[in-house]
């Protein structure tokens, strides 16, 4: 009976039309450089007021999940993430673009996307109070060893040189700590600049390392009289392909809703986990960074992954998972709903309605990315002269529009001059970006336990949950170095 009452309330026209309007939109703010989806929730949570709940929260559903898919498709086109969770998808889908595979590799972000939100949509549907109830252990300790167990992916994805890689990654740790001190309240690296004291904001450093490096480079190629412009060739996505990629897809689905449920993670830590993992477990990882396929799937199926895993600790506890699930309590309390414990008893109706409400989100993501997919590529067959100076304006736009200060758009430029020299130079931008993401939480959280302890390192493995991701950050240190020696050992000669 209640069931017939859940599917009553959500199959309506009305819920299909917001629902609907809310992915495109989300699809078109996250593919723009700098707007993320939490922008994207915050702006429309006024028009929800009025609307009936269920519909107003599946609009603001359908802006979240299409937001995070929309990032792959400029950080696969042109090589400019739209928002950081897309930053591991740019690794091999720019390069599939460039071998006109652009298309498959829409494809495949559409497809693994779609998979990962519906699996963590089904996860929050059967099994959010046992994940809730886990997440609550994690503490200072957990989060640090979560952090420092996403660091070692800096290893994984500095290219042929790891010292490079390693000079990024700890440069990408200095810039975090620019900015007030989060513990003792005082100002650090500021130089007495006002605008420093919000420290460095991870988007418009993205943008800049990421977008205008990319945009240099391509403007010193204006000057040439043959413009080489992405060839695209019309390849699908096919059902081989797919396959062979499932269980990358569904261990990063597992990877993906793990990271979600745990607040104050996010999909952008998801993303480098899952592209990490996929890599490390791969038969072949020499090939991710050259215009993999499984590194698209990886990457997109952990940062979609999330969607539905952050929705867990807010429906069953009250917390909020990440940034979006934060603005989103604002909207459920704006409709009179209280989210907690409470609401699994009270509005049982009304909660299915939402989970169930989900899938169906991805599943409509599914098909409006498969409708517009073929007007996606036409990036690839924009003139250069025309694409750069566009470019340009939305980059601005996206950093500008990060704290609306222009001092964003400063940081942007500095940051893409840097990235500009250091890939002539040779030096990987990716670990930079994974410590710029990692640093904060590992500083905080590492700080928060040893004052816990009086200092006493040993709290860091006095639980199961932070010992284990220590000893797995360990394996990842040094596995890298036995697999080199077993490649360099030379067979002993039998006599």
């Amino acid at each position: 009976m209640m069931l017939q009452e859940v599917l009553g309330n959500l199959f309506t026209i009305q819920n299909f039309i917001y629902l609907n309007i809310g992915l495109a939109g989300g699809i078109i703010i996250g593919a723009l450089p700098g707007l993320t989806a939490t922008m994207g929730v915050a702006l429309l949570i006024p028009l929800t007021y009025g609307m009936n709940s269920i519909t107003g929260l599946l609009l603001l559903l359908g802006v979240y999940c299409g937001g995070t898919y929309g990032g792959s498709i400029t950080a696969i086109l042109i090589k400019t993430p739209g928002t950081p969770a897309s930053a591991a998808t740019v690794l091999d889908g720019y390069k599939m673009a460039q071998q006109g595979r652009g298309g498959e590799a829409l494809q495949m972000a559409l497809t693994a996307s779609t998979i990962g939100g519906i699996f963590s949509a089904l996860v929050l549907l059967f099994v959010a109070p046992v994940i809730a109830k886990f997440a609550l252990k994690f503490g200072p300790s957990e989060y640090f060893a979560l952090a420092l167990f996403g660091l070692t992916i800096i290893s994984s994805v500095s290219g042929e040189s790891v010292i490079k890689g390693l000079m990024m990654g700890f440069t990408g740790l200095l810039i975090t700590v620019i900015g007030i001190d989060p513990i003792e309240g005082i100002e650090r690296f500021t130089f007495g600049n006002v605008n420093l004291a919000g420290g460095i904001d991870l988007i418009p450093a993205m943008i800049g390392l990421f977008a205008i490096s990319e945009i240099l480079m391509k403007s010193g190629m204006l000057s040439n009289s043959k413009e080489e412009i992405l060839k695209f060739e019309k390849r699908n996505l096919s059902w081989k392909t797919l396959k062979e990629n499932m269980r990358t897809i569904m261990k990063s689905c597992v990877i993906g809703t793990f990271i979600g449920a745990v607040p104050g993670t996010g999909a952008a830590i998801a993303s480098f986990l899952s592209y990490n993992e996929a890599k490390r477990s791969s038969k072949t990882p020499e090939k991710f960074g050259t215009g993999y396929i499984e590194g698209v799937a990886a990457s997109e199926a952990g940062n979609n992954a999330v969607t539905g895993a952050t929705l867990i600790p807010l429906l069953t506890l009250g917390i909020p998972g990440d940034a979006i699930t934060a603005v989103l309590i604002g909207a459920l309390m704006m409709q009179g709903i209280v989210p907690g414990p409470q609401l699994f008893t009270q509005q049982k109706e009304w909660v299915y309605c939402i989970m169930i409400g989900l899938i169906l989100v991805n599943i409509f993501m599914f098909i409006q990315g498969h409708v517009f997919s073929r007007f996606f590529v036409n990036v690839t067959k924009v003139p250069q002269k025309i694409l750069v100076p566009l470019l340009v304006v939305f980059c601005v736009i996206g950093a500008y529009a990060t704290n609306n200060t222009t001092f964003d758009a400063l940081i942007m430029l500095l940051f893409g001059i840097a990235g500009y020299y250091l890939n002539k130079l040779d030096f990987p931008l990716t670990p930079m970006v994974i410590a710029i993401v990692l640093g904060s939480m590992a500083e905080t959280n590492f700080r928060r336990a040893l004052l816990l302890s009086n200092g006493d390192p040993w709290i860091f493995f006095q639980k199961p949950i932070s010992t284990c991701f220590i000893l797995l950050a360990a394996v990842m240190i040094v596995m890298p170095s036995i697999k080199k020696a077993r490649k360099n050992r030379v067979p002993k000669k039998e006599n």
